[in-house]
């Protein structure tokens, strides 16, 4: 009894975790086209801190304390930082064509695989906000690829190797403190 039990949940999951993925992509492709996109007036471009132009691995100032993830959309690029402030990585990211607008967010699910927006299977999803009904957060194809996006899909799904995704997975558990940057 218990065996057929468990099969039927496990049927059970696997048509509830595919129903949330056709749905997440339904609404992403059906976003109007400026949705969340940053603001580009003059006050947020301005209020963006000068980094070190010879070592863009460096930490941004005004990025915020303690252990976190720091986002730039203007580099695509994530720091590791520990609670310490010394920063554990840094690496490059492709993002969505859906950013998140500068601000300190917490990481709010994960998942472990999943089929992304764009259609391809992904792992190592961390979740950390959502921009006007498309979720935005990192991920890693299962393929290591990390393509650019297709411009007339809306997605959030920030794109790290493989490799990058598994330090994301490992670092980023859930309420860690994300930082976006513009």
């Amino acid at each position: 009894m218990s065996r057929s039990s468990s099969g039927f949940v496990a049927g059970l999951t696997a048509a509830a975790l595919a129903a949330v993925g056709f749905l997440a992509y339904q609404a992403s492709a059906s976003a109007p086209d400026g949705l969340g996109k940053p603001d580009a007036s003059p006050s947020v471009s301005a209020s963006r801190a000068p980094k070190d132009k010879k070592n863009p691995a460096v930490l941004p100032p005004q990025s915020g304390t303690g252990e976190r993830v720091v986002y730039s959309l203007e580099d695509d690029r994530v720091w590791l930082v520990e609670a310490s402030g010394k920063v554990k990585l840094t690496f490059e990211v492709t993002p969505g064509t859906v950013d998140p607008t500068p601000g300190t967010y917490a990481v709010t699910s994960r998942t472990g695989r999943v089929t992304g927006t764009d259609g391809a299977p992904i792992e190592h999803v961390v979740i950390f906000t959502s921009s006007q009904g498309v979720a935005v957060g990192f991920s890693a194809a299962v393929d290591g690829s990390t393509p650019k996006p297709d411009p007339s899909k809306k997605t959030g799904g920030i794109r790290q190797s493989r490799a990058h995704g598994n330090a994301m997975w490992e670092f980023a558990l859930r309420e860690k403190k994300v930082v976006v940057v513009p």
